[in-house]
């Protein structure tokens, strides 16, 4: 594998900054939003089929994410939106509470570290990488899902972003006086982590979760164009690299 060699010893020789996203990439999220949806079709089969309700809730979210942004709050709201459009203003109050029921068992989940991330981080502290956390979606919501976590201490600062566009990089990048040859960005979302990221001259390794958001999709022939960018199948490989 030549390629993840001449990726592995480039990185070793420039890398000042290090970045991780959360969801999906340190823990499981996205299957627990994906059960909740279903839950959330279930309770509104009196009115639609299960694939209608989930398409109106994705469609109510996409609408919402400049109002309310990302997170268990914003998914709430765009559920009880959504809800009452469906069934017409008829939907219960009990149902309403129900879906906020839903929103709050989202935050009460129990962490579950995915394999090896902890043993990765630690060990990246013992090379004296710089290492950061740089997430979007809501700050208490990011907050709490990393002080359970137990990863705190792995991490020099905490981004919780608004979105990850080009131009939110660029403001981390700005804040740390780190150029893009020298920042590495590593996450699950080739829209989010990726892409904007090799965008502006940065490097990317990509590690892909099993279950993703329809709005982080993207094509990932868009990405093989750039050359600093790498797809691994696991987060232990990243100690081959760095």
């Amino acid at each position: 594998m030549p390629l993840f060699f001449i990726f592995a010893f480039v990185m070793k020789n420039k890398i000042k900054l290090i970045a991780f996203d959360a969801d999906d990439t340190l823990w499981v999220n996205e299957p627990y939003y994906r059960e909740t949806e279903y839950k959330f079709a279930d309770l509104l089969s009196d009115y639609v089929s299960e694939k209608d309700a989930i398409d109106k809730l994705f469609e109510t979210e996409m609408q919402n994410l400049g109002l309310y942004g990302y997170g268990a709050k914003s998914f709430a709201l765009s559920m009880i939106e959504t809800a009452l459009k469906i069934s017409d203003y008829k939907i219960s109050g009990k149902a309403v509470e129900q879906i906020i029921d839903f929103a709050k068992e989202l935050n009460r989940k129990v962490i579950e570290l995915l394999p090896d991330i902890e043993t990765v981080l630690n060990e990246l502290n013992k090379k004296k990488y710089e290492i950061i956390l740089a997430t979007k979606g809501d700050l208490l919501d990011q907050e709490r899902k990393l002080k359970k976590s137990g990863l705190e201490k792995y991490f020099r600062h905490t981004e919780v972003m608004s979105n990850k566009k080009e131009e939110d990089y660029l403001k981390i990048l700005d804040f740390y006086k780190i150029k893009p040859e020298n920042f590495l960005m590593i996450g699950n979302s080739l829209k989010s982590d990726i892409l904007p990221v090799l965008k502006i001259g940065g490097n990317a390794i990509y590690i892909p979760f099993h279950t993703t958001w329809i709005h982080e999709k993207t094509d990932e022939k868009e990405i093989m164009k750039f050359e600093k960018y790498l797809k691994i199948e696991k987060v232990s490989d990243l100690l081959q690299i760095l």
